[in-house]
């Protein structure tokens, strides 16, 4: 003789995971119809099927034998289906404040294989073709985003050799990258 739901849900209740898919089994079918019914669309019930269940198992321990089973898949299942239900009416609202996407650097993977040869060419010149005092201004002014008066600050040299290396770092730069310049 088959347990009663009762037993069934002492069992779920202490984790027993084979009672659970029994009460599953004997309940899905019929709560699958009624979502379906409601919502119109297989896949939503299936959705909201599943997640019904999900919330019984996650909540086994509040389950009462002496309360119809039924009635409380129902009444998750209904609060689940009147959420995706107001979640779906905020999407069409929104829908038309969403933008189209559109390409950025990283959707053209040419693009994209172009840049990272040219960041490795700039990046193999800065290190081997500019001189030390060169090199270590214009990383100061470009990647620290310092000033030529905070350069010349720093490095105790004048604002004007700070501007003379920096015109001299990008015009190595220019001769060294000049074919890899964007078309």
């Amino acid at each position: 003789m088959p347990d009663s739901d009762e037993q069934l849900i002492d069992r779920v209740r202490a984790s027993d995971a084979h009672a659970f898919q029994l009460l599953f089994e004997k309940y899905q079918p019929l709560l699958f119809r009624n979502i379906l019914y409601s919502t119109r669309n297989t896949d939503t019930a299936h959705d909201v099927v599943q997640e019904t269940f999900l919330r019984v198992w996650n909540h086994r321990s509040s389950l009462r034998p002496d309360r119809p089973l039924l009635a409380y898949l129902f009444r998750i299942s209904n609060n689940l289906v009147r959420d995706h239900a107001k979640h779906r009416e905020v999407r069409r609202r929104l829908e038309g404040d969403v933008p189209l996407p559109t390409l950025s650097m990283g959707d053209d993977p040419e693009q994209a294989l172009h840049v990272t040869m040219l960041q490795e060419k700039l990046s193999d010149v800065v290190r081997t073709m500019l001189p030390t005092k060169c090199r270590e201004i214009f990383l100061l002014s470009r990647l620290e985003g310092l000033s030529n008066g905070e350069i010349s600050a720093r490095l105790g040299v004048s604002v004007k050799t700070v501007e003379n290396q920096i015109t001299r770092a990008l015009t190595i730069l220019r001769r060294q990258l000049q074919g890899y310049r964007q078309k």
